[in-house]
């Protein structure tokens, strides 16, 4: 079997400082709201590096993290450990800011990465799409963030946030992202970001993001940058051109309350929407591709593709936090940069195995993501013992390891229809309960 910790030299530290420069990471230090002064505390650096590997040892507690990462805090040796009690105030004097600031540095700058084969018909891919985080239950959690209610009028067990993501399809990088409380509206959350979509690029919506306002900016505020969605049921739609027999051009009213919102829009919006047959049922898609350039067997083949953003989220959820019930952190602040480390340490995973791939002339998205967390993991806990006092940057120059050997196998996936799974929760659920009043 091939070793992996050959396939890279782990002596070349130049590797990994071009993908984040320690010029990123003090930059985002510097907007911590108190810097490290008194002696005996942790460095600001080193709390950035536990927030990183909180998510990538979801299992084990926060003081266990620092242990096996060797962060200690000034004054004290490397194998004294540190209070639990010193780890939490270290993480509140850090706050959310840095960490999401490296997180929109690195996105930016890896998200857009074109690497060769990836692209759709000259076009890059990407897709937005929504998530739902659960933190545990407390009554500051619950007023800040809310739930959902179910159909007896019950709230949900846990309090709930709002993610809403723009990915990469190809690579799997997350070049932005927004976070709100529950009642958050995922179109609002995605508005903030479509102005990171780059030129030369086709962007797949979820049939929630419908607008006329969403749908148009992304196409009017680029070159050449195009958006997919799924038509709703029952519009209004009125044929202007019929350009093939599953491909027409159509006029729709704009609503009086888009135009409320964005008094430039026009009344009408006229768009390309291409039909196709999935499962014996007939679907709609509207787009603002060319129909010269396109074809509609094509851009129905494409849409397709807007499931790779669900297999992103089941990565975070599944391969980083092991199916846990909740988010670990309980203070709001905390859950903010809780998750903004868990999106960064996500994306180092994507941004190494994207580059392992293209170092074997394969695809990004063949590399396994949950071996490529895995093996991460272990070395950083194989540097954190070589090196425990090197400094955040020092330790992601040493990151890049043999990624390359971890690619799939691109067996035919059984076709399964998509279903609802009951939620978890560790109440038991009694379906004859009267609501709660």
């Amino acid at each position: 079997m091939l070793d992996l910790g050959d396939l890279f030299n782990f002596s070349d530290l130049s590797t990994f400082t071009r993908n984040i420069p320690v010029e990123w990471v003090a930059s985002a230090l510097n907007l911590s709201a108190q810097a490290t002064i008194r002696r005996r505390r942790l460095p600001s650096d080193q709390v950035l590096w536990l927030v990183l590997g909180m998510a990538l040892f979801r299992d084990e507690p926060v003081h266990e993290v620092a242990r096996r990462l060797n962060i200690c805090a000034q004054g004290l040796a490397s194998d004294q450990l540190l209070a639990r009690s010193g780890v939490t105030e270290a993480r509140k004097r850090l706050g959310a800011d840095p960490v999401e600031s490296l997180f929109r540095q690195t996105g930016k700058q890896w998200g857009g990465e074109r690497y060769e084969g990836d692209d759709w018909n000259g076009l890059q891919v990407f897709a937005v799409d929504g998530a739902l985080l659960r933190t545990p239950d407390s009554p500051e959690l619950r007023e800040h963030f809310g739930s959902g209610n179910t159909g007896t009028e019950r709230q949900t067990p846990f309090p709930m946030r709002r993610l809403v993501a723009l990915m990469n399809v190809r690579s799997h990088v997350i070049p932005d992202a927004q976070l709100s409380p529950y009642r958050g509206s995922e179109m609002r959350l995605a508005e903030t970001f479509l102005g990171q979509i780059p030129d030369n690029s086709i962007t797949l919506f979820d049939k929630g993001f419908w607008g006329a306002d969403l749908l148009s900016s992304v196409a009017e505020g680029g070159s050449s940058r195009h958006g997919l969605t799924p038509a709703r049921k029952n519009l209004v739609i009125e044929e202007i051109e019929r350009c093939g027999e599953h491909d027409r051009r159509v006029r729709m009213k704009v609503s009086p309350q888009a135009r409320k919102r964005n008094p430039n829009l026009p009344t009408h919006w006229d768009v390309r929407e291409v039909s196709y047959e999935s499962q014996g049922h007939a679907r709609s898609l509207l787009t603002s591709l060319p129909v010269e350039s396109y074809s509609a067997g094509a851009v129905a083949a494409l849409y397709l593709e807007r499931w790779e953003i669900e297999l992103g989220f089941r990565d975070i959820k599944s391969s980083m936090q092991q199916n846990a019930v909740t988010l670990r952190s309980k203070k709001v602040e905390l859950i903010y940069q809780e998750v903004w480390g868990l999106l960064l340490a996500y994306n180092i995973i994507r941004r190494e195995a994207s580059q392992a791939a293209v170092a074997f002339g394969r695809a990004p998205s063949d590399i396994r993501f949950k071996p490529a967390c895995q093996y991460i993991a272990v070395q950083l806990i194989v540097m954190a013992a070589a090196n425990p006092v090197s400094a955040t940057g020092r330790r992601l120059a040493e990151l890049r390891g043999g990624i390359g050997g971890l690619f799939l196998d691109h067996r035919p996936r059984p076709g399964r229809p998509r279903t609802v799974k009951i939620s978890k929760t560790r109440y038991p659920v009694d379906r004859k309960a009267a609501p709660l009043k």
